[in-house]
């Protein structure tokens, strides 16, 4: 059987309909927003681990690999793996985070890159598929509704195409709609044996920090993809069926817009909760408080003796009383977790978990 040839980028059709213009003003404005008060924040770090877990959360979510916030934590504080699909999350920010240091500190985004990015979801080394005989399938029937490009040279041929189209700004397209064409043809391109959909969300982000849409990795589109889930899939089969570019890019468009307010909504409340804190703070523990202390508070929902004792300068033993203070007064629970006392911002751990 010859093999259909996926057509390359940029698609030969106008992408910039008057229906689509009409939605990116509206992504753009709710974007640059998000942008503009995400910059104004001191301590980004807080913002983009809170706003990540999530992401990693949701993202894996649309593969089937489901778990809780609190089964996070537990894996995220200890040292002893017992839960696969919280690791997998795990990794999954992780990966993120490696690729958001990779394209700050090139300003490309490269094949190779995406490689590492998916080693790094997958903590496996297969790379680009080499054997034939992947098939995606209809969950509930079991039928074949595509086939990916088939050959390791060829799949490269056409990554290396998908690279040019994400760093070469000449035809002068929005970088919003590019992203729901780079998001399409990488999906459709399909280049590892798994791991393909959490990479590609990875390349959402990544794309818009190269493009200087954002600074910080704060906006993701895995919420809005499984409220929204039957028209994803709906709308990928279309481009490839009968190339309805318009509908896919205004929903992207549509996705960005909301998820855009949503975040904003969510980092403004979590910058209240961390000057709250620090009033307070100042207020019940004068002695203790410090910028430096809230920031450690804020940086994950839990904390460890050791984390303060290595942020703050301090020994071990003033970190633990520091920690004390902190939960006789209110500001943290602890529990046991494994061998240690882990202690929680329950302040931002609620605010996370019903984002």
């Amino acid at each position: 059987m010859i093999q259909e040839k996926l057509p390359i980028l940029p698609p030969n059709v106008d992408v910039e309909t008057k229906a689509v213009l009409k939605q990116l003003s509206n992504a753009n404005r709710a974007l640059a927003e998000l942008k503009g008060y995400a910059d104004t924040i001191p301590n980004k770090h807080i913002l983009i681990n809170a706003v990540t877990i999530n992401e990693a959360k949701d993202s894996s979510a649309i593969e089937n690999i489901i778990t809780t916030h609190d089964e996070l934590f537990r894996t995220m504080s200890s040292d002893i793996v017992t839960n696969p699909n919280a690791k997998e999350v795990i990794n999954y920010r992780s990966a993120l985070w490696h690729g958001y240091q990779l394209v700050k500190d090139a300003r490309i985004l490269t094949t190779n890159m995406i490689i590492e990015i998916h080693a790094i979801v997958e903590r496996n080394n297969a790379g680009i598929r080499k054997l034939p005989g992947t098939v995606l399938r209809n969950d509930f029937t079991g039928d074949t509704v595509y086939t990916p490009p088939v050959g390791e040279l060829y799949i490269k041929e056409l990554l290396t195409n998908l690279e040019k189209y994400i760093n070469n700004d000449t035809d002068e397209i929005d970088p919003l709609i590019k992203l729901a064409i780079i998001h399409y043809q990488f999906e459709v391109i399909h280049p590892f044996y798994d791991g393909n959909g959490r990479t590609g969300r990875i390349i959402n982000i990544l794309y818009l920090v190269l493009k200087e849409l954002l600074d910080s990795p704060i906006l993701y589109l895995s919420s809005y993809i499984i409220r929204n889930k039957s028209d994803y899939y709906r709308l990928l089969q279309e481009v490839r069926n009968i190339e309805n570019w318009e509908e896919w890019i205004i929903y992207i468009l549509k996705g960005i817009e909301q998820t855009s307010e949503e975040t904003l909504s969510l980092v403004k409340k979590i910058n209240t909760e961390v000057e709250l804190m620090r009033s307070e703070l100042k207020e019940k523990l004068p002695k203790i408080y410090s910028k430096e202390l809230v920031d450690l508070l804020f940086y994950e929902f839990y904390t460890k003796t050791v984390y303060i004792e290595k942020g703050l300068s301090v020994t071990r033993k003033t970190a633990v009383s520091y920690l004390t203070s902190l939960e006789n007064e209110g500001f943290l629970i602890s529990e046991k977790v494994g061998k240690e006392r882990i202690y929680q911002n329950k302040r931002l751990y609620d605010l996370v978990k019903n984002y």
